[in-house]
């Protein structure tokens, strides 16, 4: 049987994208290192970088092929990605996101009740009361995957996921959370909804969110939410 891989591990894609791996596990330690070594390679001019792609635990550097060789992306990629340490890094920027949670924005508040044996207003609370860390963005664009979820509040995906769900969803599947940007199929428990805009292409910059960036959800009533929505609250 073989042994557990030594990381951080690396991996070509194709001849276009070099993976490095820092682990297999959602841990925060982890992900710092996948954020700090995005951001070493954004503070290089690379001529022959296209994008980079952090998730949980990796991080995926795309390059443009006619610029450069195999041997020159691993050795800027794997040097500094042996300079990255596993540490707390301080969050980009915290943004509070304003939900409307229940009722018509919240139509699975009362399937999550159920399953924790908690009350509405306590899953509202301790949804509410904890700084989430992004992760990654996936899915479909700006959809932020969150770390930090009170455990208390896991509760397994729907069985029949709904093929349409409103932007601005706010939902639990399992041990996670998240916002659906786009209204799109999906199966996730909705317990809110935010008036907030996550993605728009129209805008300069089209994402609201980002990873490495932290949250906070700020419960508001529908009269809120509207002012939000209309641009009167904003």
């Amino acid at each position: 049987m073989e042994g557990r891989p030594e990381y951080p591990r690396f991996l070509w894609c194709g001849d276009a994208c070099l993976v490095t791996e820092f682990g297999d596990t959602i841990d925060p330690l982890i992900n710092s290192m996948v954020k700090g070594l995005e951001l070493k390679i954004r503070g290089l001019v690379l001529p022959w970088l296209v994008e980079t792609v952090p998730t949980y635990r990796s991080l995926a550097v795309y390059v443009d092929p006619w610029e450069t060789r195999r041997e020159e992306v691993e050795l800027t990629v794997i040097s500094l990605a042996r300079e990255v340490e596993a540490k707390s890094m301080p969050s980009a920027a915290i943004a509070e996101i304003p939900v409307c949670y229940g009722g018509n924005f919240g139509p699975d508040l009362e399937r999550v009740s159920i399953h924790t044996g908690l009350g509405p207003d306590d899953i509202i609370r301790l949804h509410s009361s904890k700084l989430y860390r992004i992760y990654m963005m996936g899915f479909t664009p700006g959809f932020p995957y969150l770390g930090g979820m009170d455990p208390r509040l896991e509760t397994p995906r729907l069985e029949d996921p709904r093929t349409l769900i409103p932007a601005g969803s706010v939902g639990i599947a399992g041990k996670q959370t998240g916002i659906y940007p786009i209204p799109s199929p999906g199966g996730w428990n909705i317990i809110g909804r935010t008036p907030l805009v996550l993605f728009d292409p129209a805008r300069p910059s089209p994402f609201l969110l980002e990873a490495g960036m932290e949250i906070r959800f700020v419960p508001v009533p529908e009269e809120r939410f509207e002012e939000i929505l209309s641009g009167k609250g904003a």
